[in-house]
């Protein structure tokens, strides 16, 4: 599915070069300082943003986990890491178009960032997978916080988007081991949520982390 990834970078390139001339032509000018931090800003925001949804992008999502496991660590916090997809989005694609299914996807991810936690980081791994990295936060708080999101989706009004839609999530959820990297967190949420969608639409499944090598050494 293709987004309109490049025309905000394009735009702000032409904005960035109509002022780095204005300077070239006429000199230092306090005026084009309020334009010049506004282009920043947004060329800022396209390192770190999904274009489409607005959700952190995969990279930036990746460090936060990279980030909150080196806190977990240090803290012996456990976090909780979801990565969940829109159930059916090839098929609405399919009937609807393009149009529709990014909508959708845009939809569900301002639910998302206006319902989850300021701590909370919300970000597109995929095409049609976003991963929610959740501090401090066990299995059965996470399971909580989906289910309330989930309830959210539902209360939406779909059918204005597209006559008979209907939406619903499938996810994956774990939380952190002691030798966890970002990829393999990562790696084992999303294949619980792979089996989540074998069981069909709007499923969760959970999957603990891996127990710590046992060593009869370490009880000497």
């Amino acid at each position: 599915m293709s987004s309109d990834s490049h025309q905000p970078l394009m735009n702000a390139r032409l904005q960035l070069s109509q002022l780095i001339k204005q300077l070239k032509d006429h000199g230092q000018q306090d005026n084009l300082l309020p334009t010049l931090e506004t282009v920043l800003n947004q060329l800022e925001s396209m390192v770190q943003n999904d274009h489409l949804t607005g959700a952190l992008n995969r990279r930036t999502l990746l460090s936060m986990l990279e980030g909150e496991l080196a806190r977990s660590f240090r803290t012996g916090h456990t976090f909780s890491l979801v990565v969940i997809s829109v159930d059916g989005l090839e098929r609405i694609l399919e009937q609807h178009g393009q149009a529709v299914a990014r909508q959708v996807l845009q939809m569900v991810a301002k639910e998302a960032l206006d319902m989850l936690r300021t701590l909370d980081s919300f970000g597109r791994v995929a095409a049609n997978e976003f991963a929610i990295v959740m501090p401090t936060t066990w299995l059965d708080q996470s399971l909580k916080a989906i289910a309330r999101l989930k309830a959210r989706i539902a209360t939406l009004d779909w059918e204005a988007v597209a006559p008979g839609l209907r939406i619903t999530f499938s996810c994956g959820i774990t939380t952190n081991a002691i030798k966890d990297t970002a990829d393999l967190m990562l790696q084992r949420t999303t294949g619980a949520l792979l089996t989540a969608r074998t069981k069909g639409a709007d499923q969760i499944q959970q999957i603990e982390p891996p127990l710590p090598d046992y060593n009869p050494a370490d009880d000497d």
